[in-house]
């Protein structure tokens, strides 16, 4: 277990020092209090990461300490001990925020294993709190006031409100997950957002992923665990890349749709959800249905609004807004002031055609930040060459062959023009990764490896 702050509260002396002795055993730092009211004023000026108190005290008791945490909404996981318990009193001292209740006498063992609970029930906690604060943000993230985007926007308002399934379209680095957080806000449904990428998984772990398991349902599973159908109930399930998923699986991801329930792999027993479904693809949806890619039930089940994402390139007016946006971005990452965008610059980058759309432009803008954070300038010198080259990524991979080069490192130059070729085969085929790896004469395994590789995701 890794190193936490634990307060003790006990009136008796030789029990805070055994507790002491157990805690700073199991790596933890351990401070110690005679009472509640002595524990209150300690928590008021540090900070712990949980609690393990005695019932009876004198001048305040653990019953009554728990009432005043819970007052303030401390939220300060505790385990309860006393050598004067009875169902009762567990009970009340669960009613009031106690997370474990041990009887004394008691060993070091479970000491160690109600700690490590409560620990857990922390990390579980923390999760939580902070993918509700990348909920609570994914509609600010939208950055943009063309046409194209206020109309995306007036029908995620529309869409977000309705429980009904949703297909978002739009090509890679468009932000298709970004709209799918945006339904979600909208939404008010209190449950998580739950992202999966379909292609980014193999398909012998994407149906485990999905459904879950219990134990023992094929080698190597130790433990059950909940799928991302279970871990969505009552929020959304957001399932980029669709067009990836094995048609086989796709049956079943259907038949859950339909009925609302899910079985975990290796179960009998169905569980009722409560969840909301959108998915997204890179492809045409109907080409990939014709293309036997997507079955066409599900494309009908899941299709009850279309959201189409637009390409960077119909966006030229926001093109300056999301430049700006991702400078001061990543020059705050970096604890620097952000760098200034000539006219030449903010030029070069309208006229470019970004086929790695947003996404693109946020890595041009980070290269930017790092090369031009010293002058405080951004020049042209700065931007990658398919921007600064008329010809783009084709221009790009052969000018960078040509003068004096910034490194004579073969290595590095290799994946830099390799990294550009993968991203101009991807723009030839729309993003269609089968064909893109067809084209470049390599298998789609190897293509994807390279992908994850350079961040093109």
């Amino acid at each position: 277990m890794s190193k936490n702050r634990i307060l003790v509260v006990d009136d008796e002396p030789a029990m805070q020092r055994i507790l002491q002795l157990a805690l700073e055993d199991l790596g933890h730092e351990v401070v110690c209090a005679g009472n509640g009211v002595e524990a209150l004023v300690l928590l008021e000026s540090e900070s712990m990461d949980m609690m393990i108190t005695d019932l009876r005290m004198p001048e305040m008791d653990g019953i009554t300490l728990l009432k005043k945490l819970e007052e303030k909404d401390a939220g300060l996981p505790t385990i309860v001990i006393t050598a004067h318990g009875t169902v009762e009193t567990a009970v009340e001292a669960m009613k009031f925020g106690a997370c474990d209740y041990i009887l004394r006498p008691f060993d070091v063992d479970m000491i160690e294993l109600a700690v490590s609970r409560a620990l857990g029930s922390i990390r579980v906690r923390q999760e939580n709190q902070y993918l509700r604060s990348e909920l609570s943000s994914g509609w600010q993230d939208f950055i943009g006031a063309s046409r194209p985007m206020k109309e995306l926007y007036r029908l995620i308002e529309q869409v977000g409100k309705s429980n009904a399934a949703a297909f978002i379209v739009g090509k890679t680095g468009t932000g298709k997950e970004l709209v799918a957080r945006a339904l979600h806000n909208v939404s008010g449904r209190e449950g998580l957002f739950v992202p999966i990428n379909c292609a980014a998984i193999p398909d012998t772990m994407l149906e485990s992923e999905l459904f879950g398991h219990v134990k023992g349902a094929f080698t190597g599973a130790q433990t059950g665990r909940p799928g991302k159908f279970e871990v969505s109930d009552g929020g959304t399930l957001f399932l980029d890349e669709i067009t990836e998923m094995p048609l086989d699986l796709q049956a079943k991801l259907l038949r859950v749709l339909q009925d609302g329930r899910v079985e975990r792999l290796g179960s009998h027993r169905s569980v009722e959800l409560d969840l909301r479904v959108v998915a997204a693809t890179n492809r045409d949806p109907l080409e990939a249905v014709r293309e036997k890619r997507l079955r066409e039930d599900l494309y009908y089940r899941l299709n009850v609004f279309t959201l189409n994402v637009p390409e960077l390139a119909r966006r030229g007016d926001d093109i300056a807004l999301l430049a700006s946006h991702f400078i001061k971005k990543h020059a705050k990452s970096q604890g620097m002031e952000p760098p200034a965008l000539g006219d030449d610059v903010l030029s070069r980058l309208k006229a470019y055609s970004w086929p790695g759309n947003v996404r693109e432009l946020e890595n041009a803008m980070e290269r930017a930040v790092v090369l031009g954070g010293m002058s405080g300038q951004v020049d042209a010198g700065c931007l990658p060459g398919g921007i600064v080259a008329p010809g783009g990524v084709e221009a790009a991979a052969g000018s960078e062959l040509k003068g004096e080069p910034d490194s004579y490192s073969l290595p590095a130059n290799t994946e830099r023009l390799e990294k550009q070729l993968i991203e101009q085969a991807l723009a030839k085929v729309n993003g269609n990764k089968s064909k893109a790896a067809r084209l470049m004469e390599v298998s789609e395994r190897t293509l994807w490896y390279k992908i994850k590789k350079y961040g093109l995701m």
